[in-house]
């Protein structure tokens, strides 16, 4: 197993524990990881391993801030994403982004299921789509992180699902 992968199950392992307890995951792991991540690409591969790590952190942040723009998802995935993106590279932070959210939908129809929400998820649904339809892709106040009454997802489990089927798929 590569340095790196060790690296991101580790900073993976540490933002699921934070995020299933407080329910945010701190920056001090993100951007550290991040700059970490920086540092040692830097180090290994000179100019191109810094450059590589640096466009992992922007695919990262590309795309998954969408999701926290549109009230989704919190920064601390966003930045997860990202630090993540650094140690693995563009690509794979690509494959990142895809595992992750069916990780993440899988377990939101779990979570939809055990607790009774699924009903009201579907409606949720349609009333974004519908919303999206008549005002553009905007976000729906009813239905932010910041607003909903449903269950919350601790969304640094799918990342890290994702992360490590991206590693193993590889």
């Amino acid at each position: 197993m590569d340095l790196r992968h060790v690296v991101v199950l580790a900073l993976s392992v540490v933002a699921c524990a934070c995020d299933l307890r407080t329910r945010r995951i701190p920056n001090a792991l993100t951007f550290g990881g991040a700059a970490l991540a920086l540092a040692y690409s830097t180090w290994v591969g000179g100019v191109s391993g810094c450059v590589t790590s640096a466009g992992g952190w922007l695919v990262g942040v590309a795309l998954f801030f969408p999701m926290f723009a549109l009230g989704g998802m919190g920064a601390g995935d966003v930045k997860l994403a990202a630090c993540i993106g650094a140690w693995l590279g563009p690509m794979q932070a690509v494959f990142v982004a895809l595992y992750s959210a069916i990780a993440g939908g899988v377990l939101a129809l779990i979570v939809a299921l055990a607790t009774g929400y699924f009903k009201q998820a579907v409606g949720n649904v349609w009333l974004l789509l519908a919303h999206w339809r008549v005002v553009g892709v905007r976000p729906l106040p009813e239905l932010t992180l910041e607003t909903s009454r449903g269950p919350r997802l601790p969304f640094a489990l799918p990342i890290t699902a994702g992360a490590i089927a991206a590693m193993w798929l590889k």
